[in-house]
Formats: structure tokens, sequence, C-alpha cells
């Protein structure tokens, strides 16, 4: 069986004295590909912030297992900065910079061999500046496993690219779920569906489900207590 490798236990947050989440408790399982799903201020982000720890929640236990890779929702960036793609992949590999502002030998190498992965690498040398929204995307989840992470976390990946580059993107996060476990927040459920094999539905509280059990109101955004009753969803 495989080993847990993200659990919350009764785990509480909230803003000052706006509670987002409550009483959640998950369990990611080593090689999953967990959907994320649910109404905006919901809770969806903040869950993903928990899990890397760089929030802390007032009550509730959360463990690890193994190195995270994260791609945000967006990134703001001027476009006429002048960083290659190459850099920004590098980047992810920040933790190893010496102090004097080099990376060690190798780092390069993994950069290139992870825009390799992700169908870029003939964009090395390229501005980042002039990539578009689908390329920046790859770039980005580039960047996020170069340092060979267990865990990958994406934040809504396809929110702002072309039904083509949405493809491609799934594409590789599929073919990436192969060597790791991911979990990914998205309004797209439809989409989704067929391709994850665990949905949580993040409403202050989490509830976990497989396909079967999402009804047709889920996919339309109407958030409410699942439906379990056979009439409700046409799986078998």
């Amino acid at each position: 069986m495989a080993k847990n490798v993200l659990t919350f236990e009764h785990v509480y947050f909230q803003y000052e004295n706006m509670p987002i989440l409550e009483d959640v408790n998950i369990e990611v399982r080593e090689g999953e590909f967990v959907g994320i799903f649910g109404p905006n201020g919901g809770g969806k982000t903040t869950l993903l912030k928990l899990a890397m720890g760089f929030l802390t929640p007032q009550r509730g236990k959360i463990s690890l297992l193994g190195s995270i890779g994260y791609v945000p929702q967006a990134m703001r960036f001027d476009k006429a900065f002048p960083i290659s793609v190459l850099e920004v992949v590098m980047m992810g590999a920040l933790n190893k910079l010496s102090w004097w502002g080099q990376y060690p030998r190798g780092v390069k190498d993994k950069a290139y061999a992870s825009l390799e992965r992700v169908g870029m690498k003939e964009k090395a040398k390229a501005p980042f500046g002039t990539l578009s929204g689908g390329e920046a995307q790859r770039v980005l989840i580039a960047r996020a496993i170069v340092d060979g992470p267990q865990m990958l976390l994406l934040d809504e990946p396809t929110a702002s690219v072309d039904i083509q580059a949405e493809q491609l993107i799934y594409n590789l996060l599929l073919e990436l779920n192969q060597t790791m476990t991911i979990l990914m927040v998205t309004h797209d459920l439809q989409t989704i569906i067929d391709k994850v094999g665990k949905l949580l539905c993040v409403h202050r509280r989490v509830t976990s489900l497989k396909a079967r059990e999402v009804c047709e109101h889920f996919a339309l955004g109407l958030y409410h207590t699942p439906l379990t009753s056979k009439e409700h969803f046409p799986f078998k």
C-alpha cells in the first residue's frame, strides 16, 4: 500500500477573525493525482500554502513527507526584464545558490533536463517575456521540478491559457504523475474529472471524493453536500 505523503489532521485556519478552513482532514498517498476545487474564497489556495508551510494553522497538525515543487496561480513579471527561460528555471534551485551568487556544478544541466521534460528546451535562451501564456506556464512547471521534488502543487495552471496549451499542460502533468504526487487547484472540474484519482472539494471544510461521487451540480459550480444517491450521477 502506498504511504501517506501529506496529512492534515483536524486543521483550522483563519485570517484575523475570519475563519477560512475548519476541521480539515486529508490523506494524500504517494503517486496520487489530486484535483482541488471549490468556490472562490473557499480556501483552496490557503490549503496549498498550509501544505507548503507558508502558513501555520491555529489548530491541528500537518505532516509532509518529501520535498515540494510549487507552480503559483500567476506570476507578475515585467516582460521587458532581461531574464532568459533557462535562468527562470534555475531559480527553482535558489536554495543551492552560494553566498557569492553562483550555482554549484550540475544545476544548469538539471535545468536543461527539466526544460526538455516539459518540451521547452529549444526556448532555453529565449527571453522569458517573449513566451506565450502556455509556454510560460510550462517553464514555470520546469522551474518547480528542477530540484526533483516528490510532490508538485499547482494553483490553477491552465487559468490563462488557450485550449491547445491547456491540453499540453494536462498531458504533461499526467506524464509527471508517473514519478511524483500531484495536487492541482482548478475551476475546470469537467475537464479534470477523468484525469485525477481523487477530488477535494474545499468550501471551508474539505470533502474527499472519487470521480463517481461528483454530481453534475459540482461541475456546474454549485457547491453543496455531495449527492451519493445513484440517481444523481450517471456513473456505474
